[in-house]
């Protein structure tokens, strides 16, 4: 993101005038969320604003996704979780979709991914991953190099919903990891994994609604 994170985390960056947190709190809070968190890591200060409840990751700056969201471990062991990754928007009614469900994880994904892809990359395969479902709409694989667009039947989001069953498989699995395994992995290398372990499905939640990840300026322009 080049200069535009120089003094604020990727979450404070400005679309079409609001940041990308208030983005998401807005579409929270009217899917129903009362109880918000945050994990803070980069320039943890600009966030005290927004009277959520923080929960810090001092290893930030060497950790990835996963090692960030074990630091909301209290919350993710004890009751049901919508979890939003802090670069992308996305309306109420994708927040709403997860909590429609009964399954102990479950994501949202695009399946008209193609469109915006399309306009974000010049060749929508030097970005997009496989994504593939079973008949019953839980995932079979994710997360990995696409060859061909036919291996990509939707683009995963961001946001996920976890039970506290959900949550203890996902940390079933980094105990068996190294740790230098667990701190670089990604979310979509645990949840491949839960699917190789087969004790849960991951269930997985169609959305056509408006929604952006942020990657770059040039995403940026863009979604403006």
């Amino acid at each position: 993101m080049k200069s535009l994170t120089k003094d604020r985390p990727k979450c404070l960056i400005q679309l079409q005038g609001r940041a990308l947190i208030d983005w998401q709190l807005d579409a929270l809070r009217e899917a129903g969320m009362r109880e918000i968190a945050v994990v803070s890591g980069y320039k943890r200060s600009s966030l005290e604003d927004r009277d959520l409840l923080e929960f810090h990751n001092d290893r930030w700056f060497e950790t990835n996704i996963l090692s960030s969201l074990a630091c909301a471990n209290e919350w993710l062991s004890n009751g049901p979780c919508i979890v939003s990754y802090s670069d992308i928007f996305y309306e109420s009614s994708a927040v709403k979709s997860l909590m429609e469900v009964s399954a102990s994880i479950a994501i949202t994904y695009d399946p008209n991914w193609i469109e915006l892809w399309s306009k974000r990359f010049s060749n929508p395969l030097s970005d997009a991953e496989t994504f593939s479902l079973s008949s019953s709409k839980t995932l079979t694989e994710i997360g990995s190099r696409a060859r061909s667009i036919d291996e990509i039947e939707g683009q995963y989001m961001g946001l996920l919903f976890f039970t506290p069953r959900g949550w203890s498989e996902i940390q079933r699995i980094r105990d068996t990891l190294s740790m230098k395994d667990r701190d670089s992995m990604h979310m979509t290398g645990a949840l491949q994994r839960v699917v190789d372990a087969g004790n849960i499905d991951v269930q997985a939640v169609p959305y056509e609604g408006l929604w952006g990840e942020i990657d770059s300026e040039s995403d940026l322009e863009i979604y403006k």
